[in-house]
């Protein structure tokens, strides 16, 4: 290297590459001298928190990852099962929150971009998207602009690029005043014996730079994800990528062609740290080295730098190992799909990282430590204190159990989210079966009769009151969404987003979560086998409420028994499967109603979890249950006025028990909770049922008329609590009450 590459590193410029005193000292004694200017910018993307997991990969390693049906756990692009027929299942859920707060629009359409690439590069064609996005209190000077922006940029990219978004979470809470989440998951489908990985092979093998050009935009991006937030923020939108989603469907098709065709060795992404970061992975996974010709990376910018051209996370990007004597074919294809093409390297039996621009030699490190020699932090940690419980007697119903319910479905957690929905294009592809707004989202494999359920579940206030309690509940809700529909869940992935990990309390909620996710996916066979984390979401200290985001799928043998909530007809007998103890504390009633956030959250017992789910899954299989829905969020009453309002039949609803008060049992939030519908001929053998496999059963209702109509209060009329469900998100969109 000459002297006319070298920058003179001061401990100013490390820290504005995000590596702390300690790290640069390891790089100095890693590589034996100064780095260049260029090798300090591959560090510093390579040892970044969202590259390298250094704060949370020793927690990651308990979980589990393994089943008969997994045939790639976390560690490749995607995660990949098989679903039977030959055929298998690739998915992910990744974050993009930084860059959505401070541009959110391209902040949301580039992190559907990204989650998408990940998918198509293991071989499988994208056959969904799902997203969960958190956002601000209402009242925030931020968050209405935020969602309108996240909302567009989801839809935007998953429009145009032609997958159905299908399910969703959109929650509101201070928490997220100064950073929101936008999480983004796709799901594919590749034939089992035909997926693509990341690992180079063999020596002198051609590197091959596919998709759009290389620019300017998102350098340094993954670095300020693994920042915290102050009051420059704003300043940061250079970091933000900008996506094109119609040369990402170019891509999409090339790449699945050149697959298709045998010219593929290995494939990456250019996602997080660029032409860097999926350079280093293909080579150090495949024990090679690699050397790239930054001149014959094709820029659509004039003058860019060696520095500026390994970090840029420009997208619609793609890295490949091709088999030499397919590189014509292989071109020819993506000149045909005009897309640039260029060899910009090749692999070597060295081991090195080499990258060379203008003649000169920018970078030369050791490939295999660029990633396995970034620091594994275990960070002290600090499980907090547990709340106690809510002593539901203790708590006085401030209002009538009609008035309770009207105030709660009109509230922004609770309100129909159809406004975000509905910009969504749900149906492209014509496999869609259940839209947003059910359980979980059903999509057809293929003609069928098999489909796909899948669903994205977290309650961070649970996870901030008990961490170890909030991340078993993410887990089992998911998994009793895909059974409400009648899936049998299969694989999880993950999205486990935080606050700043240096803070031990922040770090034990991590921890917290880590092992209660880990503890429900061990008892209900629901391996992790993919998954992103997103820490120092903060902002000028404050962090977010703890949010473990879990994305399921499930597999349905016939789409055509897959359930719904909406109630059927009229004089149907409604049954709740599972215990109900009238649990108030985090619940909503309590917050939203009472005005006290406080208290122990639910326990996740996950015995009855399994007990409960399977007998459900057996009951929509056998045809003998005409609508389900499961209890979460608002508790019964909630679930049942859902289940009317989706179908515009009312009920007749009996008493609670005489031990539980009223409100406790109508709004509390005990979970491994169902409510399914049976024809009153069905209604003895199905509660007989129940009590064969030792679940609780009890009859609460009739179906029938236009109304919900409880001992004792007047009667709701469907029609009116639709329109309040319905009313509150379009009206605060448009500026009501501003």
């Amino acid at each position: 290297m000459t002297a006319a590459t070298q920058t003179k590193i001061t401990p100013e410029l490390v820290a504005e590459h995000g590596l702390k005193p300690d790290e640069y000292e390891r790089i100095l004694k890693l590589i034996g001298r100064e780095p260049t200017v260029t090798e300090l910018g591959i560090f510093s993307a390579m040892w970044n928190e969202h590259c390298s997991y250094k704060s949370s990969k020793v927690h990651l390693r308990t979980l589990p990852t393994k089943a008969p049906w997994v045939i790639q756990g976390p560690g490749e692009n995607a995660g990949v099962i098989d679903i039977g027929d030959g055929l298998a299942c690739v998915f992910k859920m990744e974050s993009h929150n930084h860059p959505s707060f401070i541009e959110p629009y391209q902040g949301a359409t580039t992190g559907v971009g990204g989650i998408l690439r990940d998918v198509f590069t293991m071989g499988a064609r994208p056959i969904a998207c799902l997203n969960a996005i958190s956002f601000g209190e209402p009242a925030h000077p931020k968050t209405r602009h935020l969602v309108s922006g996240v909302v567009a940029g989801i839809g935007g990219y998953g429009n145009s690029f032609g997958v159905p978004t299908v399910a969703g979470q959109t929650r509101f809470h201070a928490r997220y005043n100064g950073n929101n989440l936008v999480n983004a998951m796709a799901v594919g489908l590749a034939e089992a014996d035909k997926i693509f990985y990341a690992a180079a092979s063999g020596v002198d093998m051609p590197i091959v730079y596919l998709g759009s050009k290389t620019g300017r935009d998102g350098i340094h991006g993954a670095s300020m994800a693994s920042a915290e937030f102050d009051d420059d923020s704003e300043e940061k939108r250079p970091t933000v990528q900008v996506g094109d989603p119609f040369s990402e469907k170019l891509l999409l098709e090339a790449c699945l062609e050149i697959m298709e065709k045998g010219c593929v060795i290995a494939i990456q992404d250019m996602g997080a740290a660029g032409l860097t970061c999926s350079a280093v992975e293909m080579g150090a996974k495949g024990d090679l080295g690699v050397t790239l010709e930054l001149d014959k990376v094709p820029t659509r910018e004039a003058g860019m730098s060696a520095y500026e051209m390994m970090l840029s996370e420009s997208q619609e990007r793609m890295l490949m190992v091709l088999k030499p004597e397919k590189e014509k074919e292989a071109e020819d294809i993506f000149r045909k799909w005009g897309l640039d093409f260029a060899i910009v390297g090749h692999t070597t039996p060295t081991k090195r990282f080499v990258v060379k621009h203008h003649g000169e030699v920018m970078a030369d490190l050791p490939i295999k430590e660029l990633g396995d020699e970034a620091p594994e932090y275990k960070r002290p940690f600090v499980i907090a204190e547990k709340q106690k419980r809510v002593d539901a007697d203790s708590v006085a119903a401030p209002m009538p159990l009609a008035d309770a319910l009207e105030t709660l479905i009109a509230t922004p957690d609770l309100c129909s989210k159809r406004w975000v929905w509905e910009q969504y294009d749900h149906v492209i592809g014509g496999n869609t079966v259940q839209r947003p707004g059910g359980d979980a989202a059903v999509v057809r494999i293929n003609d069928g009769p098999k489909a796909l359920a899948m669903t994205t579940d977290v309650t961070p206030r649970y996870c901030e009151a008990d961490p170890f309690e909030g991340g078993k509940q993410a887990v089992a809700e998911c998994w009793r969404n895909i059974t409400a529909v009648g899936g049998r869940p299969l694989a999880i992935t993950d999205n486990l987003n935080f606050g700043n990990p240096e803070r031990p309390e922040v770090m034990g909620q991590f921890v917290g979560c880590v092992r209660g996710i880990g503890e429900a996916c061990k008892d209900l066979d629901f391996p992790v086998v993919s998954g992103n984390v997103s820490l120092y979401n903060e902002t000028n200290g404050r962090g977010i409420l703890p949010t473990p985001s879990i994305g399921g799928v499930g597999v349905i043998d016939d789409f055509q028994k897959s359930a719904t909530i909406a109630f059927k007809a009229a004089g149907e007998v409604i049954l709740l499967i599972g215990e109900t103890q009238g649990w108030l504390g985090q619940s909503l009633y309590l917050r939203d109603v009472c005005g006290r956030e406080e208290g122990a959250p639910p326990p996740v017992d996950l015995i009855e979890e399994r007990e409960n789910g399977d007998l459900v899954r057996g009951l929509i299989a056998d045809g003998a249950v005409t609508a389900v829905h499961d209890v979460s969020d608002g508790g019964l009453l909630v679930a049942l006025a859902e289940m009317a309002m989706a179908s515009g039949i009312g009920a007749t609803l009996t008493e609670g028990p005489d031990d539980t008060p009223p409100h406790a049992y109508w709004f509390g939030e005990d979970q491994a909770r169902y409510i399914v519908t049976v024809a009153a001929s069905s209604a003895a053998p199905v509660i007989e049922r129940a009590r064969d496999a030792g679940v609780l059963v009890e009859r609460i209702g009739v179906t029938g008329g236009d109304a919900l109509s409880l001992p004792g209060e007047r009667p709701l009329a469907v029609a009116d609590l639709n329109r309040r469900f319905e009313g509150w998100l379009p009206g605060y969109m448009a500026g009501a009450g501003q």
